[in-house]
This record gives structure tokens, C-alpha cells and sequence, in this order.
């Protein structure tokens, strides 16, 4: 069976600092957020673990023939036993809007003077994936400065010199749009740093345009991340594909890995599009021309970055174990997207651990991520 649940997305609105005190469902004004009890009362963290079941609900600009949006029945067991739950899992993902790009460091050249050497890199990205077979490889190939007139020929060549050769060679470009012409630069830095480092740093990702079509779904989860390796000869086909290439003459470390963006904006608008089906009772599908979504609403606030908290739970009034039939039960999904380190967030996490149990961030925002290199792995990991 496909791991498909049901989901319904909630974003709270960047003005709400509160969960309801008094009311109901019928009393939600456009975009408010709030917890019901079974009897559709005000949940709150005094009173909502001792209630069979409650609702998530918002509100709508546009009531008809749909009043506020709705969740199914939530029952958790914060005590682990002695009640009926029927949540399966429970968590929370904390927004971190800004990438960290790949950082790689070249060091250690064991080159001679003379010596034909060769860096090739090879970059993935959904993009890069897509305009190139299996990521870009590209290969430069230089040729160490010489020793001058009496010097040692088995002499180590200065490396300064030598990084400044493939830098000048790394940031060349040819004319026209073939993909092969595309200069390294639109991907990657290139840096001598203190003469004996050779610094790539991955660009950070070119965002798509957001057309003014809310039909369009330009939103995607990508980041760029690279490997570079450096060896003795010129450039062999052969060995794009083989990460361990023999004659490797200088050492790649990692020094910073590339991560995904968590959060953004743009990231909990896509959620709001892919999941607007579930909670529409017609007029389900999106339309490049606005008056047809007249029941398409988006509380998301541009530039705000989300904490996401998400249930996952079967049908509350499903017995307690499938049997085989006509069809299986499908379970739910609720996702509600809060603006990060908000008073609202702070109340709404209070009054659903009340109800759930407690619950962490699945993840953490870096800073500094995990080092690699060609010959050994350490970990020297920072989080904020």
C-alpha cells in the first residue's frame, strides 16, 4: 500500500499571537487558528487532554458552502497508556531559512615542476542534473610552472603559483548557450588562500521566478553540493565516474557540506498548493486565471520562516484493527506551519503537548557542517 495520508495544511497568520480563549469553530474570523474540544468548545492546556478527541480548525474568507477548515478527530495519550489514541506520529520540524553552501579546500600538492595536472569537479543539483547527464563534470588541465635554469627538476613547484593556474583556467568561459559553454563561475568561487589552499565555494542557488500564476508550482527543494579531486596527467573520460582515481597528487576536504533550506515562504506556499485539493469542496483544481480560485487561500507572509509541526493519525472512529475488504482505511496528515519563535507558536505548542506529549525539532539549523576528505573523515559539526 502507498505511504499516501490524507493532509490538510494550516499556516498560521503572522498577526496571531494567540490561540482562542472563548467561542467556537463558527466564531473563527479569516485565517485565525485555534483547538476544539469534541463539543466544538475552546481547547486550551488546562482542559484538552481530558477531552475524547479535538479538532484543529481555521478560518475562511470564503464560507460558503464550506465554513472554517477542519481537521478529523485527534486523540493523543500524553501519559503513554489508558486512553484511545489515534496518533502515530507526532513532531516538529524547525525552519532554518538560509542554505549553507559546500566549502571544499584543496591542499597538500604534491606536484613537481613541469608536471601536467588536472582538477575535475563534479557538481549535482536538481538544475545541474537536469541540464547535464549525471550532474556536471568538468576537467581543466594545466601544466606547472617550470624550475628555473639549474634548479632541481624533482623540485616541488611553488603552490601558489601553481593554484593561481587552474584559478585562471576554473573561471574561463566560451561564447554561446550550449550548455557545455557555461562558465564554472555561475556555480562555484574560486580563492588562493594564503598560497597554499585553493578555496571552491558553491554558489548559492538561483531562485525561479514566481510568475503571477498561482496555478504554477515553481517552488522546488534543491541545493548544490560537489566533489573535486586533483591528479597527475591530462583529463581521461574514464575516470569521471570513479571517486578514488589513482595518482591523486593534492588533498579535498570538506570543510563546510551544503544544506537545504527549511521554512522558507516559498517552501510552505508549495505545501499550501500541493494539499489545497483535500480541503475544497469544489472548485478544487488551480487556475492561471484568478477568478476561478475564488476558494484558494494563503496566509503565508513572503520572507517569514516557518516551524512546522505534524500529526499523522488514523481514523479515530475506525476499529482498532484493519481486516481485509473493499478498501483500507487511509490514515491522516495535519501540518501547520507557525512563524518561527512566535507567541503564537509558543501557545500553540504548549496546549498540543498538553495533548500529545512533548516534542523537539527533528533537526537543527547549521552552521558548520560534517568534514571529509580523500584520505580521512573527521567530524567537526556546529549548530545553531
Amino acid at each position: 500500500m502507498a505511504d499516501f495520508s490524507l493532509t490538510t495544511v494550516f499556516v498560521a497568520p503572522v498577526a496571531q499571537t494567540a490561540l482562542p480563549s472563548s467561542g467556537s469553530t463558527q466564531n473563527l474570523t479569516a485565517g485565525q487558528l485555534g483547538l476544539f474540544r469534541n463539543d466544538y468548545s475552546v481547547a486550551t492546556a488546562g482542559n484538552i487532554a481530558a477531552a475524547p478527541y479535538f479538532y484543529i480548525a481555521q478560518g475562511r474568507a470564503n464560507t460558503y458552502l464550506l465554513g472554517s477548515k477542519r481537521s478529523d478527530k485527534i486523540k493523543g495519550c500524553p501519559s503513554g497508556s489508558g486512553c484511545k489514541s489515534n496518533v502515530t506520529e507526532w513532531y516538529k520540524v524547525a525552519g532554518c531559512g538560509t542554505p549553507v553552501n559546500q566549502i571544499t579546500d584543496i591542499t597538500g600538492f604534491n606536484v613537481q615542476c613541469g608536471d601536467v595536472v588536472t582538477l575535475t569537479l563534479r557538481g549535482f543539483s536538481s538544475y545541474l542534473n537536469t541540464l547535464y547527464f549525471n550532474g556536471l563534470t568538468r576537467s581543466v588541465t594545466v601544466q606547472a610552472p617550470c624550475c628555473e635554469c639549474g634548479a632541481d627538476p624533482c623540485t616541488t613547484v611553488d603552490e601558489s603559483a601553481l593554484i593561481d593556474l587552474f584559478i585562471d583556467k576554473l573561471e574561463q568561459t566560451a561564447p554561446g548557450i550550449n550548455p557545455d559553454n557555461i562558465g564554472l563561475t555561475k556555480f562555484f568561487t574560486f580563492e588562493n588562500v594564503g598560497g597554499t589552499i585553493l578555496r571552491i565555494t558553491g554558489k548559492a542557488l538561483t531562485a525561479y521566478g514566481q510568475p503571477c500564476d498561482v496555478a504554477a508550482f515553481p517552488h522546488e527543494y534543491d541545493k548544490l553540493f560537489f566533489r573535486a579531486f586533483v591528479y597527475s596527467g591530462p583529463a581521461t573520460t574514464a575516470d569521471f565516474i570513479v571517486s578514488d582515481s589513482c595518482n591523486i597528487v593534492a588533498t579535498a576536504t570538506t570543510v563546510q557540506n551544503s544544506t537545504y533550506a527549511t521554512g522558507t515562504s516559498d517552501e510552505i506556499k508549495q505545501l499550501e498548493k500541493n494539499n489545497y485539493s483535500y480541503q475544497a469542496g469544489y472548485l478544487k483544481h488551480l487556475y492561471r486565471q484568478m477568478g476561478w480560485n475564488q476558494n484558494f487561500e494563503s496566509y503565508v507572509s513572503d520572507g517569514t520562516v516557518y516551524d512546522t509541526f505534524y500529526i499523522k493519525f488514523r481514523d479515530y472512529d475506525a476499529p482498532t484493527s484493519n481486516t481485509w475488504g473493499d478498501y483500507i482505511d487511509e490514515d491522516n496528515m495535519v501540518i501547520i506551519a507557525v512563524p518561527k519563535d512566535s507567541a503564537f507558536e509558543t501557545a500553540l505548542e504548549t496546549a498540543l503537548e498538553a495533548a500529545l506529549g512533548s516534542v523537539a525539532a527533528d533537526n537543527t539549523c547549521a552552521t558548520t557542517t560534517t568534514t571529509t576528505s580523500s584520505t580521512t573523515t573527521t567530524t567537526t559539526t556546529t549548530h545553531g
